[in-house]
């Protein structure tokens, strides 16, 4: 991670613009100054010259201990990291002929997958000629999408793959405030 922050930011002699703006150690802006005077400060603090915001004319730079400032940017990152919540896709397999009670568990099964803010993927196996009644499976992905309608949404429509039947479905958005 270090190695990627390093390759981010010119030091010292990495610099090529003429002149810069300055900002000192204390965080307080010294002024447009030659880069060469830039450098001098730097060393006369014992510190170095990063160039932070090269985008702009002339480049912002300031003098700080780069070595550290890598380790502060990365400790940054990791605790960003560290917040993400990863989405995770459950599954739930059934056949076209599942039973009222077992489909009822299923659908519990599915709403907790949700609330846990994870993405379902639905998968309904034909066995032998049930291949011949899509109609059943399509009773089934009914009555899942009628029980979970205010708490998901479709994410992938229902398709036929081989002797299955896909969709996918994301838990609804939070809204803030509310």
């Amino acid at each position: 991670m270090q190695k990627d922050l390093k390759k981010k930011y010119k030091v010292n002699e990495q610099i090529r613009a003429k002149e810069v703006r300055l900002i000192g150690p204390d965080g307080k802006q010294i002024g447009i100054v030659p880069l060469l005077t830039a450098l001098k400060y730097a060393e006369d603090y014992g510190l170095d010259l990063v160039e932070v915001a090269p985008a702009v004319n002339p480049p912002v730079c300031k003098i700080m201990d780069f070595g550290e400032f890598l380790y502060q940017e990365a400790k940054k990152a990791r605790e960003a990291k560290k917040k993400q919540k990863q989405i995770e896709v459950k599954e739930i397999k059934l056949s076209p002929k599942t039973d009222k009670h077992d489909l009822e568990v299923k659908i519990r099964h599915i709403l907790r997958f949700l609330e846990e803010e994870n993405k379902v993927k639905i998968r309904i196996v034909f066995k032998g000629r049930e291949i011949l009644h899509p109609e059943l499976a399509d009773r089934v992905l009914d009555t899942i999408f009628s029980a979970i309608k205010e708490k998901a949404q479709i994410e992938s429509p229902p398709k036929m793959e081989g002797k299955q039947i896909i969709t996918v479905i994301a838990p609804l958005p939070k809204t803030k405030g509310v």
